[in-house]
């Protein structure tokens, strides 16, 4: 027993290993050659090298068993758990740190409507438009599915797109608008997602009113916890003036605020952003010397950096374990006008309803639907679940949208807003 436990806790420490120094070296290769903003640069090469293990793979003796040595590696990374229960924490906190609470309150109904509203309506209409491609292409695709599949798309991703807007230098307003939308539709996009999930595989039947139950549970048990763990931590980081212990605070209230909400079914990334919006302005502005709010910004700004780089050389690697036919390719390329069409409907819609009297934004509006990007979190859902034909069809969509958005819209949306 004891030789197995130090075979597993070494065989985890080779797989961080191995990530973290083709990370770095993907990193080099990208600041050296390529010069693509550094995350996307890094899963364009994690992309291209998966791509050669699978060239390798189908060249028989020479590829020397490479690419299923390679395989082996990657189906040992629980890419959900390595993301939702290990990663996600840590990136909402670091993003949530540095928005504007004063701001976001001035534009909390619109952040609130894109976030709720904005969410469900475009998981439907993708679920629609995603059940009649899957009817006219032959996939057969369970209406279900089809709701899943809209559930983890619909949502933009807060890693990827608070990372670009840094870069995009996008008005402060929009900006304030954009990062607060998607760092708490991410949240409601987990909790519809596992809605949906319970009320069509769960073990008993739920009715509307256990829907609204589960889903009020989930969002206002969330808010709840951040509010109380990041109130407490307020107070602890007030008492004192010592940034080594005050980063150690920061760094507690992450990790038990995430597993304290987990571990009573409420939604942890909702907590996180709670407890870091909290800790980013109250915190920050009367808890901190200038000291320590230095050393806290680059400590949780150093956090931000490795773990999303780690996370685009995951994204590269997962499509390893894809199943590439041209049937499921040809849904996905479809897939990708699918979501950015619900996107323009879900968030024109919200916009529409707060410019009564007012002229619409359309610049804005052109910004927010090219700047939604999907992420990490779409494959971590499309990939938690259960083994079929139908999670082969959504991981394969999923990932196509998600490889389109990062390397496409997110090497453009800087210009969009420069020539907007």
């Amino acid at each position: 027993m004891i030789i197995q436990n130090k075979r597993e806790k070494s065989y985890l420490f080779d797989i961080i290993a191995i990530l973290i120094t083709l990370t770095a070296l993907f990193g080099y290769i990208n600041y050296r050659f390529i010069k693509l903003p550094t995350t996307i640069g890094i899963m364009l090469i994690s992309i291209l090298m998966s791509l050669s293990m699978v060239t390798l793979g189908h060249m028989g003796s020479i590829g020397f068993g490479i690419e299923k040595k390679w395989i082996e590696v990657v189906l040992k990374i629980d890419f959900n758990k390595t993301l939702m229960v290990g990663m996600l924490s840590f990136l909402l906190f670091a993003g949530a740190l540095h928005v504007d609470l004063n701001e976001l309150r001035n534009r909390k109904w619109e952040v609130l409507a894109l976030s709720t509203v904005g969410v469900i309506l475009s998981t439907l209409l993708v679920a629609g438009m995603t059940y009649l491609l899957s009817g006219y292409i032959g996939l057969g695709l369970n209406f279900v599915y089809c709701l899943l599949f809209g559930a983890l798309i619909s949502p933009t991703d807060p890693i990827s797109v608070l990372w670009i807007l840094k870069r995009a230098g996008a008005p402060k307003s929009l900006e304030t608008l954009i990062a607060g939308e998607s760092l708490f539709n991410d949240g409601i996009g987990v909790v519809v997602f596992i809605t949906i999930w319970e009320v069509a595989f769960g073990p008993k039947d739920i009715s509307l009113g256990g829907v609204f139950v589960l889903f009020a549970k989930e969002v206002m048990g969330g808010t709840l916890i951040g509010l109380s763990t990041g109130w407490v931590a307020y107070k602890l980081l007030k008492s004192i003036d010592n940034y080594q212990v005050e980063i150690l605070i920061t760094l507690s209230l992450v990790m038990g605020g995430y597993a304290l909400a987990s571990e009573v079914s409420f939604s942890g990334p909702i907590t996180i952003v709670v407890a870091g919006l909290l800790i980013g302005n109250h915190g920050r502005q009367f808890a901190m010397s200038a000291k320590t709010r230095q050393n806290v910004d680059m400590f949780w700004e150093l956090i931000d950096e490795i773990l999303n780089s780690l996370l685009f050389v995951l994204i590269g690697m997962e499509l390893l374990i894809i199943q590439l036919s041209a049937k499921y390719i040809f849904a996905g390329i479809v897939a990708i006008i699918i979501v950015l069409l619900s996107r323009v409907v879900s968030i024109g819609a919200p916009q529409l309803m707060f410019a009564i009297g007012k002229k619409i934004d359309y610049a804005s509006l052109k910004i927010m639907t090219w700047g939604g990007l999907r992420g990490g979190i779409a494959v971590a859902l499309a990939l938690s679940l259960q083994q079929g034909a139908e999670r082969d069809v959504i991981i394969t969509m999923t990932y196509t949208v998600v490889v389109f958005s990062i390397l496409v819209q997110g090497v453009t949306v800087k210009n969009l807003v420069r020539a907007l």
